[in-house]
């Protein structure tokens, strides 16, 4: 039985230099290979730069900017018109009408909006990007007062201390 372990470990030793071998055959300096895999990688993530910043030109992220965007804060009631696609390659337009929790990431590309509303006792919010191509248009229908930037108290807030006092909104002239 001694002499069955021993027989294994020598096959086992001889398939460990037969790799070995081949690989310095291959290579035979192993630092020339690491060198030659540090070299492709900084050229991949010199590509990589290059294609971010052509992204992050002003005037690629001016073009995508939407341009008939009402002023938005948290509190206002708003409607948002988004564009969905269906499986027969037909489009409808679904209506989100809720309270604005929260406006993320500033005004730029990467701006946010997150939307509350409440249906039959059960909250759903949304986060919209409000820059994005699917929203073909943001409605405010009420503007209120608030004193926070984040409503996330609203959350558990029921009834009467849900409620955010109302201003006029201010009919804008086309």
């Amino acid at each position: 039985m001694a002499e069955e372990n021993k027989t294994e470990n020598q096959i086992e030793t001889t398939e460990v230099e037969e790799v070995v071998e081949t690989a310095e055959a291959e290579n035979p300096n192993p630092e020339e290979a690491q060198a030659e895999t540090v070299e492709e990688g900084v050229t991949e993530e010199a590509d990589i730069k290059e294609e971010v910043e052509v992204v992050n030109e002003p005037g690629i992220i001016e073009a995508n900017l939407r341009k008939d965007l009402p002023e938005i804060k948290p509190g206002d009631t708003v409607k948002v018109h988004q564009i969905l696609k269906e499986k027969n390659n037909k489009e409808r337009i679904q209506v989100f009408e809720g309270q604005v929790l929260a406006f993320k990431h500033g005004k730029g590309i990467s701006g946010t909006i997150t939307v509350r509303k409440v249906v039959s006792g059960i909250g759903v919010e949304k986060i919209f990007p409000i820059h994005s191509p699917t929203l073909s248009k943001i409605e405010v229908v009420k503007r209120t007062k608030t004193r926070r930037a984040k409503l996330y108290y609203l959350r558990e807030a029921k009834g009467r201390k849900a409620r955010l006092k109302t201003v006029a909104i201010e009919k804008e002239v086309a």
